[in-house]
């Protein structure tokens, strides 16, 4: 069980801290300039200073919450909310990417905050809250449009944009001050509070973001959408169900009006003078005394515009009153040209009627009917007029409009839209900055220090330092991620150990190996009292050439690490064979006869077979594998006139051609009891001679190229030279 110190508690703490001051701050400066009515808000100061120090959701809280509590004095300011969100983003992007040092930086970043929040203010005032907010911005505005011609809605954008580059301009003067005067270690504390790992650098964090364009669908990109989509659906149904519920509300309060309207209207009508209304009209005793109770009924019911009496028969109805859209008796007067349908005026049935219509020819009640076209939208409600004996002689009907109900609710809808839009900002920041901190970045550093701790191979240093670079990440995030980050750092640890412990057997395994190669090669060249020190100088001059044929890059599909450790490690058994060859013949001191020279030349098929027996005893021996080579061919020669096989060029194998110049050099340099060694000059010019004829040109290239090498081979085991 780990156990962390308390230091991101306290840096957590330091940042809720800093949050609740930023609002704070916001609130108060706010609150007093909306109390002086001064033509600066100063509600984002806060709001820069936190995003600057604390990141994106840090500084789009401050910015939210601040315009929800201004909104307990100033009912406008939680409608821009998103505007102070706007300016967290564009602070935290350019702390991110500039600086503050810089006049011209400076100048940046007010011209933009101050006409992002100019042109988003601006827009939320004219469209949603209908009109300027300000009275100094409106003043403004007009004596700008006077002066220079331009529509006032011209002239209101630019005032609004020139108020808030004013106010951004000292907002992030006061800013800069409080962030001067912040302790910088305080600054880095709240900086990194939010990491529950080892805080990244900007470095590692644009590496994670080149990653996840390499990745089909990143795990990030996936989280987004994912909270994008619930977010943006559970605001949509919350708006639909919230407005639905409002909307069925009032349609039935609608109803009910337009109901008692037009039994108030049916109340009001004498059964017995109806139709005398019909032929009469306005010059029937008691028509106009009707009609001013009927203006009464329908300009007291709130929504109900339309109110009329009227016979309805089979093929339409029959109007007795039809009041026109003014409000009053008097005005009934004044405008005749507006009057509805004249007293005894026959009118087809609608579409809407027609359903209904077997029940008012019976003179019975009918549900309220809903009707939608062009130019309105009503709920419609009928009530009979019964004589004394119960029969129905017309209706009384009222129509409510619905018209103005869905333009409040677009009204509605947009000013929900823009109260929930900050918060919708602040949610999808908060799901993007924790899935970040306890997901996205510690997953991608995990993986991260895998592929390092792969990428080490079988470098034992590599693979310590990916283990350490792997266990300093430090998450903690307190759930299965923090699990596995500790399964993960344990298996690296324990596998690191493991190939330590088989690498030190592997080597303890390779020495002994080359313990045995040497006492064999020794064996064979105590027998041969001419060949002091031989093993020994001809591996050092295979060592040589191997190594500089690699770094000019000759055969480079050949000459591989394991290649050049294979061919130094086995050239002591080049030799092995002549421990098959007779003492007579091995170290005669005179010239070997042809007889003899044939039993010395079979010392290379002696040794192949013998180092073949050994690789199929020995598991796991490869690099004996060139030993045979280097045994059996090292007296080939490039031309094909050498034994034991008389190969050529590059068939011959690269071990046995590497081994044939440092043999034949160590031979040409070294005493014999048939011979004085050559001198070095003369040595060199025997071995040029030969290239491309005895020997591969590219091997005696670069043993000449290393030529300070060879010479301190010689004066180590060759004093007398």
């Amino acid at each position: 069980m780990k156990n962390y110190s308390h230091q991101p508690d306290r840096d957590s703490m330091l940042r809720a801290i800093s949050v609740i001051t930023g609002i704070a701050v916001n609130v108060l400066l706010s609150y007093v300039t909306y109390q002086l009515n001064l033509p600066i808000y100063l509600d984002t100061i806060g709001t820069i200073v936190v995003s600057s120090l604390g990141g994106s959701f840090p500084g789009i809280m401050t910015a939210v919450m601040t315009n929800l509590i201004c909104a307990l004095f100033n009912s406008e300011s939680i409608y821009y909310s998103i505007v102070n969100a706007l300016i967290a983003m564009w602070t935290v992007w350019f702390v991110r990417e500039k600086t503050f040092r810089s006049i011209k930086n400076i100048t940046i970043y007010i011209a933009v905050a101050g006409a992002l929040s100019g042109v988003s203010s601006a827009l939320i005032q004219w469209r949603v809250l209908l009109g300027p907010q300000d009275l100094l911005a409106t003043d403004s505005a007009t004596s700008l449009s006077v002066a220079t011609g331009l529509p006032v809605l011209v002239s209101f954008w630019l005032v609004n944009i020139l108020m808030n580059l004013m106010d951004k301009g000292v907002s992030l003067l006061f800013a800069l001050v409080a962030l001067y005067v912040i302790p910088s270690d305080i600054r880095s504390r709240i900086r990194n509070s939010g990491w529950r790992q080892r805080p990244l650098s900007e470095k590692e964090i644009e590496s994670l973001r080149l990653k996840d364009w390499n990745t089909r669908h990143s795990l990030k990109s996936r989280i987004t959408m994912i909270l994008l989509a619930m977010s943006l659906v559970l605001v949509i149904i919350m708006g639909w169900v919230g407005v639905r519920l409002y909307f069925d509300n009032e349609i039935t309060e609608k109803t009910m009006i337009a109901e008692n309207a037009a039994r108030f209207a049916a109340s009001v009508i004498k059964p017995e003078q109806v139709d005398e209304f019909i032929i009469k009209g306005e010059n029937a005793p008691g028509y106009k005394e009707t009609e001013e109770l009927l203006y009464k009924i329908r300009d007291n019911a709130a929504g109900v515009e339309y109110l009329y009496v009227q016979r309805v028969e089979e093929l339409g109805s029959v109007f007795i009153f039809d009041l026109d859209e003014k409000s009053g008796y008097e005005e009934y007067a004044l405008y005749e040209d507006e009057q509805g349908y004249a007293p005894g005026e026959f009118v087809a049935h609608e579409e809407e009627i027609k359903p209904y219509l077997s029940l008012l020819l019976a003179g019975e009640e009918i549900p309220s009917i809903e009707t939608k076209n062009s130019w309105n939208w009503m709920v419609t409600s009928y009530y009979p007029v019964l004589d004394a004996d119960g029969k129905c002689v017309c209706y009384a009907g009222a129509d409510a409009s619905i018209d103005y109900l869905s333009g409040y609710m677009r009204n509605f809808l947009l000013h929900v839209f823009l109260i929930m839009l900050g918060i919708f900002v602040l949610i999808l920041t908060y799901g993007l900055w924790s899935t970040g901190i306890y997901m996205v970045y510690p997953i991608h550093s995990i993986v991260m220090g895998v592929e390092q701790f792969i990428q080490a191979g079988s470098e034992q240093a590599v693979q310590d330092e990916a283990v350490k670079k792997l266990r300093k990440l430090d998450i903690h995030t307190g759930d299965e991620l923090e699990k596995l980050y500790d399964a993960i750092c344990d298996m690296a640890l324990n596998q690191t150990e493991q190939m330590r412990s088989i690498r030190r057997f592997s080597d303890a395994t390779v020495k002994m190996q080359d313990g045995l190669i040497i006492t064999m090669a020794d064996l064979v060249e105590n027998r041969d009292s001419d060949t002091g020190a031989h093993i020994q100088k001809t591996a050092a001059y295979v060592k040589i050439i191997v190594e500089g044929l690699y770094k000019k890059g000759y055969y480079a599909e050949k000459i591989t690490p394991k290649f050049m450790s294979d061919v130094v490690r086995s050239a002591p058994l080049h030799d092995i064979g002549k421990i098959h060859i007779p003492d007579n013949v091995l170290n005669k001191p005179g010239k070997l006869t042809d007889e003899e020279y044939e039993i010395m030349k079979t010392h290379t098929t002696a040794g192949k077979q013998i180092i073949e027996k050994a690789i199929n005893t020995m598991e796991g021996a490869n690099y004996l594998k060139e030993a045979r080579n280097m045994a059996a061919y090292h007296h080939e020669r490039w031309d094909g006139r050498g034994y034991p096989e008389g190969l050529h060029g590059e068939v011959i194998p690269l071990s046995a051609r590497i081994m044939a110049v440092a043999d034949v050099f160590d031979a040409l340099t070294s005493p014999r009891v048939y011979k004085k060694p050559f001198p070095l000059e003369q040595a060199l010019d025997m071995m040029q001679e030969g290239a491309g004829s005895q020997f591969d040109p590219k091997c005696v290239e670069v043993f000449m190229d290393s030529l300070p090498e060879v010479k301190v081979i010689l004066r180590k085991y060759n004093e007398t030279m």
